[in-house]
C-alpha cells in the first residue's frame, strides 16, 4: 500500500514542477493538443458510422424481429465504442509521445537538471531519427500487447456479473500500467534501457505503477483532461524511473537548495541497463 501512496504522490509531484516552470508546460501541450484532435475526429467517425459497421458485420442477424434486431446490434455497437475508447486511452500517450518527442525529451532533461544532486541529465547519445525509430518501434509493441488485452477483457465483459464489476476496475488497472510503461519510456530510452528491461522494472514495483497510472488512466477518459496533464505526467515519470533505477531525488527545485532523497536500489536480480 506503501507503493500505492508513493505512485499517486509522483503523479501530483510532476504536475507541481509544470506548474513552476510554465515555459515547458506551455510546450509540452502542443503534441497532446496536436493528437486530441486526430483522436476527437476519429471518435466523431465512429459515432456517425459505427452503427453501420456493425450493421455491415452482422448480415446474419437481418432477419431477426423487433425488438431483438435493435437491442443486439446497439449493444454492439455500444461495446465498439467502449473498446475504441479503450484503445484512444491507451494509444493516446504512445501517439502523443512520438508527435511530441523532442518536446518531451526536453522537457524530461530539465526535469533530471532540476532534481539530479549534480545538476546531471543522462543522454542517449543517440540521433533524432534513431531516438523516433527506437520510440516508434516500442511504442508499437506496447500498443500491440495492450490491444491483445482489450480483446481479453472485452470477451470477459459477457461474463454475468463479474464482466460489469470486476473486469471495469481490471481494465483500469492494465490500463495504467501501459501508460506508465510509455511515460517512463521518455526517461529510460536516455539511459539506455530497453523495452525488455523497462518492463521488468515496472513489473517489480506494480503498486508503485498502479498507484502512478491508475488515477491517470481514469483522468485520460476525458481527452481534454488528459491533453493538460501530459506535461506533468511526463515530469511525473521521470521523477518515478529515478527511483526505479535507485538514482537519488535532491528536492527543492532549481534554486539549487534541497536535501537530497536517498532513493531504493532496484530489487536485487533485476537486469541491469542496456539496449
Amino acid at each position: 500500500m506503501r507503493d500505492l501512496g508513493a505512485g499517486f504522490r509522483y503523479l501530483l509531484k510532476g504536475q507541481r514542477w509544470v506548474a513552476r516552470h510554465g515555459k515547458q508546460y506551455g510546450f509540452g501541450l502542443v503534441p497532446g493538443l496536436i493528437t486530441l484532435v486526430l483522436y476527437a475526429a476519429a471518435l466523431v467517425a465512429l459515432a456517425l458510422w459505427g452503427e453501420d459497421a456493425v450493421t455491415w458485420a452482422t448480415p446474419f442477424a437481418d432477419d431477426w424481429s423487433s425488438p431483438w434486431l435493435g437491442l443486439f446490434r446497439g449493444f454492439l455497437t455500444a461495446v465498439l465504442f467502449a473498446l475504441a475508447l479503450l484503445l484512444a486511452v491507451v494509444t493516446f500517450t504512445a501517439v502523443t509521445l512520438l508527435v511530441g518527442q523532442p518536446f518531451y525529451e526536453n522537457l524530461s532533461e530539465k526535469v533530471d537538471r532540476d532534481v539530479s544532486p549534480d545538476g546531471h541529465a543522462p543522454e542517449s547519445g543517440l540521433p533524432l531519427w534513431r531516438e523516433l525509430w527506437i520510440s516508434a518501434r516500442d511504442s508499437l509493441r506496447i500498443v500491440v500487447r495492450a490491444a491483445l488485452w482489450g480483446v481479453l477483457l472485452f470477451a470477459c465483459g459477457f461474463i454475468p456479473v463479474v464482466g460489469q464489476t470486476a473486469v471495469p476496475v481490471l481494465g483500469f488497472f492494465v490500463t495504467g500500467f501501459f501508460l506508465t510503461e510509455e511515460l517512463t519510456a521518455v526517461a529510460l530510452q536516455r539511459r539506455g534501457v530497453d523495452l525488455r528491461t523497462r518492463l521488468t522494472l515496472l513489473r517489480s514495483r506494480k503498486t508503485l505503477v498502479w498507484g502512478f497510472g491508475t488515477p491517470l488512466a481514469v483522468a485520460f477518459l476525458i481527452p481534454v483532461v488528459a491533453v493538460f496533464l501530459m506535461p506533468g505526467a511526463v515530469a511525473g515519470a521521470t521523477l518515478m524511473a529515478r527511483e526505479l533505477l535507485g538514482e537519488e531525488i535532491r528536492e527543492g527545485g532549481e534554486d539549487g537548495e534541497g536535501a537530497v532523497t536517498a532513493v531504493p536500489q532496484p530489487p536485487s536480480g533485476s537486469p541491469s541497463p542496456g539496449r
